[in-house]
């Protein structure tokens, strides 16, 4: 990815709270934990796991930052949201988290030389390397998508 294209990912991933925060403005508090789908998760199970994923990802951005060549840790989303039971999480705390994760990595990747988005890592679930451009698009891309399964959940809840 060119120049461009990575500052306008950087600045979508560094808007994605707010953009978050206005999809949850629409939610009703009655349609927050009511699921489309039993496999499928309520829009407080979305909120935590992006939190989850938010703090993994901060943590993976430093990693790219100082121990390009390193490993990271896989982990299963499912399997987080289930044995960590989702619907006992505070959803204001998660928010919080995903706020401050996102706001302090945003100012990180910001202070960044360029040669930084050389770097990449060995992520133990992509074959191929796992670069910092690679996760500026998976991350600047993660909330809005997000933001599309909460507006379908509402809008399944509306028609229910």
């Amino acid at each position: 990815m060119n120049t461009q294209e990575r500052n306008e990912k950087i600045e979508l991933y560094g808007r994605g709270f707010s953009l978050l925060k206005a999809a949850l403005a629409e939610v009703p508090a009655e349609a927050m934990k009511w699921k489309p789908e039993p496999k499928e998760w309520s829009v407080h199970e979305i909120i935590i796991h992006i939190a989850d994923s938010e703090s993994n990802a901060a943590l993976r951005a430093r990693k790219l930052i100082v121990e390009p060549g390193g490993i990271l840790m896989g982990y299963d989303q499912a399997e987080w949201a289930d044995v960590l039971n989702y619907h006992d999480h505070n959803l204001q705390d998660a928010l919080e988290v995903t706020r401050l994760a996102r706001k302090t990595t945003y100012e990180l990747i910001k202070r960044q030389p360029e040669e930084v988005f050389t770097h990449a890592i060995i992520h133990p679930e992509i074959n191929e390397p796992y670069t910092f451009d690679k996760w500026i698009d998976i991350y600047s891309r993660h909330i809005p998508g997000h933001i599309e399964q909460i507006q379908n959940n509402l809008k399944l809840w509306k028609n229910k």
